[in-house]
């Protein structure tokens, strides 16, 4: 039978890898908490390359998210230039028709 995949929230992660940088033996610290030594050693790895960002809550959902911003950002100022540039235009218009 296949074992069960467990989930550890980020506040967990967060907690065991400030637990595992303040005492010396990792290796101990991670049976405490009752996780691999190996899944503890990836934690801190992506802690020191990425700090506080490094565990979103559910990292896939939290991508696709962001993407999803992004996108809707990006449009939102395409369509702000373009009026800018409307503007722009207008006011060249209206500038040398006064004169």
């Amino acid at each position: 039978m296949r074992k069960q995949r467990t989930h550890y929230d980020k506040v967990f992660k967060d907690n065991a890898v400030k637990l595992s940088f303040e005492r010396k033996n990792v290796s101990k610290t991670a049976h405490e908490l009752g996780i691999s030594p190996t899944l503890l050693y990836r934690w801190r790895n992506k802690h020191q390359e990425r700090g506080e960002s490094s565990f979103p809550d559910n990292g896939v959902r939290s991508r696709e998210r962001e993407a999803g911003k992004v996108a809707e950002l990006e449009k939102r100022l395409k369509e702000d230039e373009t009026g800018r540039d409307i503007l722009k235009k207008a006011l060249g218009i209206i500038s040398t028709s006064d004169h």
